[in-house]
C-alpha cells in the first residue's frame, strides 16, 4: 500500500530538492523494511534488491519515461502528448545527426526551481537520459521489462 501511494502521480516529483527526495527514500526503506521484518540497523540495499525495487529517483524516472512512452504512442491524455517535441520533427533539426533519432526537445525554462519541474522539461530529460535501444522498442511491455531493468542496474550499480 505504501509503494503505490509512493508511485502515484510520481512523475511530478520530478526535480525535488535532495532534502524531500532523502524524506521519500526513507519511507520506502521503511516499507522495504517491514516487509521482511528487518530491524533499523540493517542495511537496506540488499532488502531492495530482494523485492526489485528501485529507489526514489529512479522510481521517478522510470514513471516519467513510462508516462512519455505513451505520449509518443498514443495511449496518453493528448494534453500531455502534446507538449512534447519529437527531435525529427523539427525543421531545423532534420539535417543534423539528432534529427534521426527518437530523442525529445527539451524546452527552455525561466526558472529551474519551477520550469524544469514542468513535464514537458522532465519528461524530455528523462526521456533523453535513456538508452536510444530502449526508446525505440514497439511493445509497452517490452520497454516496460526493459527499462526497469536498465534503472535497477543503475540504481545498484554503485553498491
Amino acid at each position: 500500500m505504501v509503494v503505490s501511494k509512493l508511485d502515484y502521480c510520481s512523475s511530478v516529483l520530478a526535480g525535488l530538492p535532495g532534502s524531500l527526495m532523502r524524506r521519500l527514500q526513507s519511507v520506502l526503506n521503511s516499507a522495504a523494511r517491514l516487509v521482511y521484518s528487518a530491524r533499523r540497523s540493517e542495511r537496506v540495499t540488499p532488502l531492495l534488491r530482494e523485492l526489485h525495487w528501485l529507489r526514489v529517483k529512479e522510481r521517478i524516472q522510470f514513471r516519467l519515461c513510462v508516462l512519455t512512452y505513451r505520449c509518443l504512442h498514443g495511449s496518453a491524455p493528448s494534453y500531455l502528448a502534446e507538449t512534447l517535441y519529437l527531435t525529427s520533427d523539427m525543421e531545423s533539426r532534420r539535417r543534423l545527426r539528432s534529427g534521426s533519432t527518437s530523442s525529445l526537445m527539451v524546452p527552455s525554462s525561466r526558472r529551474a526551481t519551477l520550469g524544469d519541474r514542468a513535464f514537458p522539461v522532465a519528461a524530455a530529460r528523462a526521456w533523453n537520459s535513456i538508452l536510444t535501444s530502449v526508446r525505440s522498442l514497439s511493445s509497452y511491455l517490452t520497454f516496460w521489462r526493459n527499462l526497469k531493468s536498465l534503472l535497477f542496474n543503475a540504481s545498484f550499480q554503485d553498491d
